[in-house]
């Protein structure tokens, strides 16, 4: 029963509310919560509605990737709260932040079934990807996750991953690419929504004030591959949507050698946001960061890049 129950965010299963015990269960990374992630979360979302029962998700904290290879950092295209409001916006009861913690890595397919999807969740239904593999050394297949379905009484269905119309699959790792690339609206299209990063405005050295562009800076986590560059964007904070241009990089003509910062440079906008939270929603990739001879150049084609930017976002409505 799919928002009959306030929605909420849960570390674990240990203490899951009666109310949701037996309900349809999503389970993956869903980083990114992708089209390809949404046709596993539509199809719970629908046994929900039909048998009548809630709809929760199982995801995991921190992503796999990251405790098994930690010296690889992951970039990640979506936080934890970032999947939880799409959770939230697209009718789930609640979402279930399995810590991924050494123990729980070791958790054999057969003692999660049993310890966490039947004794903690007593799931009636287990919607996963056709790919899922789970439990120790992911020894949990697809196969085994049926077989215990009809041994245990839950329904598992297990969903064919998604293509774009170029025939390939829609996957987390093609869309990290594209964003590598700068291909903004192809990472979009496979997404199903803007890729957006959030965080907390910070101050800066309000260089761009004193050049008559000030921006709301934003530090992004250091695993971010996103191409350097200049961005057309929908910039949001306290529940209101702007149009932008930003840039995302090192400032090379300002700064030998400075850390990566996302600036915003937010249209006919005149409030004082240090400290608060914002969201970033990329629209179009405008160019490639560059070094400019000096300020004079560079503040030229600060202007070039407002103009290019509200002709890209003059074609889209803000979300």
């Amino acid at each position: 029963m799919a928002g009959t129950h306030k929605f909420l965010r849960l570390r674990g299963s240990a203490r899951l509310p009666v109310p949701l015990r037996g309900a349809v269960i999503a389970i993956g990374n869903f980083d990114g919560v992708h089209q390809g992630h949404k046709a596993v979360l539509q199809t719970a979302l629908a046994e929900a509605r039909k048998t009548g029962r809630p709809a929760l998700v199982f995801t995991f904290e921190p992503h796999p990737k990251a405790f098994f290879k930690p010296e690889e950092p992951l970039y990640r295209l979506t936080t934890a709260a970032q999947k939880a409001a799409y959770f939230k916006a697209m009718g789930f009861d609640a979402v279930i932040e399995q810590p991924f913690t050494a123990a729980f890595a070791a958790l054999s397919a057969g003692d999660f079934i049993q310890s966490v999807l039947q004794d903690r969740l007593a799931a009636s239904a287990i919607i996963a990807g056709a790919n899922f593999h789970f439990g120790y050394k992911r020894q949990g297949t697809p196969a085994f996750l049926q077989q215990a379905g009809r041994d245990s009484g839950f329904i598992t269905v297990l969903v064919a991953g998604k293509k774009d119309k170029t025939g390939k699959f829609i996957s987390s790792s093609r869309i990290r690419a594209l964003l590598e690339s700068g291909e903004i609206q192809e990472a979009e299209a496979l997404l199903g929504h803007p890729y957006t990063v959030q965080g907390e405005i910070i101050r800066g050295r309000a260089l761009g004030q004193q050049l008559g562009f000030p921006t709301a800076n934003m530090a992004l986590p250091a695993a971010t591959k996103l191409r350097y560059g200049i961005y057309a964007v929908c910039f949001r904070t306290c529940g209101k949507s702007y149009q932008a241009v930003a840039s995302f990089g090192r400032r090379p003509t300002i700064e030998a050698a400075g850390k990566p910062l996302l600036e915003s440079f937010i249209f006919d906008f005149d409030r004082d946001i240090y400290g608060k939270q914002a969201e970033v929603l990329f629209v179009g990739f405008l160019r490639k960061e560059e070094k400019f001879a000096g300020i004079k150049e560079l503040m030229a084609q600060m202007r070039k890049d407002v103009i290019a930017a509200r002709a890209v976002l003059a074609l889209k409505a803000l979300p």
